[in-house]
């Protein structure tokens, strides 16, 4: 089994709808994958204890309902993800752990379905074990052994000797759950309990640095105790050194999966004669009859035992402080390099911004152009020329000629002559910053020149046409048109009678729509010289052509015959 399953999934996809943060953060770091937690999520969860608007109950719940499913890799996980909090969050998420009634209840554990699942239900049980028990030293002690103070004026060192006596059995308590993980190298085969088992030989380098500086103080304490203390003291050093076998156990166990021989503390064991010297004095309390040694013999031997443990407890703060010198550097690097990252990105976003506003400022040179080449295109449209001789009567017109086929009785009135382009018109050149060929800027600039000249050019027609005559409904050879009185006379020449129009010719590029209406234009009175004189009265136009719309506004409308009353 490798990857987040589609359960994991859907799960942190729920947690993103609901907007929790924390659960989903949660979810990320206790997947089905078959590996340690990442530790991005895990320095997410360690910022939200340092955080005081954060829940840390709901954080806390959380995590015991991940140790519900029946995997072993999210129980596990989970457990992992707990333990990791415990060392480096706040402490308020430990003291919450240890107001709690109950913790993990992992005790009947088992993951029958998959293909790990036995032996890694018996490591999930011990974990579980040895995390309830810190949580509940921390309860009894109110204070954390992996994180007091240490050394000469360390906690336990200066600690007096009741409360000596009653803390170090909580510290043999939570040393023996955590040795109690009996994991051998061919068993730590994957990266979930790998995870689990360095943070275990962390805890344990710390533990038991503040277990031998408590030791250490009690056999200096020992000779002034009374018979009860010192009867108290002596089982506690008796199972002290068996500690220490059961603990190199351990680091050898660390040293054989790769754990850096730096890091792993040398055991120093204390000399047999000690625990003689110490039998022998609770004896003498007694009132039993033993060889007792002198004082100066005593003195020896326990200077001797209180400088090999010394050496033993310099050489656990030494391992101790180097993994935190490790830890804090490796921090470091990360943090370095989150921040190269960080400005790597905003150099992109920088460029990003750039050429967006070189892309922005190339537009607008390109639409300006697009202005002014579109005001030329309208510039060099064709004029309309209009024999006005012909329609006021200048030119000679016989009108007893009869019409005859082809000829215009409106005398090219609503004949309009186009130029005929073979090309379609060249849009002005840019007259702006040298652009490149590769250039975005110019290839949106040729698109849209294209697009243009295109247009222009569909819309112009390449073909001379007539207005075709329409048959007069009133009139003919002999009609006149009426005078007016008015001092000035006007005598427009008469027309010749319109021929028969030919078909309809259809127009490129023009859909015909067939309508017959009339339309009027009202009177518009002429102020001359002699007042305001009504001077022509112009009769309705009517249609029965399909009406067709020229590109030119200036040109006639088609199907439509001029009267002149």
């Amino acid at each position: 089994m490798s990857g987040q399953s589609i359960t994991d999934r859907i799960a942190a996809a729920q947690h993103s709808m609901t907007g929790s943060a924390i659960s989903k953060a949660v979810c990320k770091a206790t997947t089905h994958e078959v590996s340690g937690p990442k530790k991005k999520h895990l320095d997410y969860l360690i910022y939200c204890t340092n955080e005081m608007n954060v829940n840390v109950p709901q954080l806390a719940d959380t995590l015991f309902e991940r140790t519900t499913n029946s995997s072993w890799v999210v129980v596990f996980k989970a457990l992992i993800t707990t333990h990791h909090i415990m060392m480096y969050g706040n402490e308020r998420f430990i003291q919450y752990l240890a107001s709690r009634n109950t913790l993990f209840n992992l005790n009947n554990f088992l993951d029958k379905g998959a293909l790990q699942g036995y032996d890694m239900s018996t490591f999930i049980r011990r974990y579980s074990r040895y995390l309830n028990e810190k949580a509940l030293s921390y309860r009894l002690v109110a204070v954390d052994f992996t994180k007091m103070k240490r050394g000469i004026d360390g906690v336990m060192r200066t600690m007096n000797t009741e409360k000596l006596i009653k803390t170090l059995p909580i510290i043999q308590n939570q040393l023996d759950a955590l040795l109690d993980f009996q994991a051998n190298p061919n068993e730590l085969t994957n990266g979930v309990i790998n995870a689990a088992f360095m943070l275990l030989f962390k805890d344990s380098i710390r533990l038991f640095a503040a277990y031998n500086e408590g030791v250490i103080n009690l056999l200096e304490k020992y000779f002034d105790m009374k018979k009860n203390q010192c009867k108290d003291a002596l089982d506690i050093y008796k199972k002290f050194l068996y500690r220490m076998t059961k603990l190199s156990e351990f680091l050898k166990v660390a040293e054989q999966v790769g754990i850096d021989q730096g890091d792993i503390p040398d055991l120093t064991q204390a000399p047999s004669s000690l625990l003689e010297a110490l039998e022998q004095h609770l004896a003498s309390l007694e009132g039993k009859k033993t060889k007792e040694l002198s004082a100066d013999n005593r003195a020896n031997t326990l200077s001797n035992a209180v400088s090999s443990l010394s050496n033993t407890g310099m050489s656990f703060s030494f391992s101790s402080s180097r993994m935190d010198e490790k830890e804090k550097q490796q921090a470091l690097e990360e943090e370095q390099s989150r921040l190269q990252a960080l400005k790597n990105q905003s150099k992109w976003w920088q460029l990003a911004r750039k050429k967006v506003m070189y892309t922005s400022m190339c537009m607008c040179v390109l639409l300006s152009g697009l202005e002014s080449s579109t005001l030329h295109p309208m510039a060099s449209m064709p004029t309309m020329n209009v024999d006005f001789d012909a329609v006021f009567g200048t030119k000679a017109s016989n009108s007893d000629v009869k019409p005859s086929a082809g000829y215009d009785a409106l005398g090219d009135l609503l004949k309009p002559t186009v130029t005929v382009h073979t090309q379609a018109p060249i849009m002005a050149p840019h007259t702006g910053s040298k652009l490149l060929a590769s250039d975005l800027d110019s290839s949106l600039a040729n698109l849209v020149g294209s697009e243009l000249s295109l247009h222009v050019f569909a819309c112009r027609s390449d073909m001379q046409w007539t207005q075709p005559g329409e048959k007069k409904l009133t009139g003919g050879t002999n009609w006149q048109s009426k005078t007016m009185s008015s001092t000035t006379a006007w005598s427009p020449a008469p027309l010749p009678p319109a021929a028969m129009p030919p078909a309809a010719m259809p127009v490129p590029h023009m859909a015909p729509a067939p309508m017959a209406f009339p339309m009027t234009t009202p009177q518009v009175p002429v102020y001359g010289m002699m007042g305001g004189v009504p001077v022509m009265t112009q009769q309705p136009m009517l249609y029965n052509q399909p009406v067709l719309r020229p590109t030119n506004p200036f040109t006639p409308i088609p199907g439509a015959q001029m009267q002149f009353m």
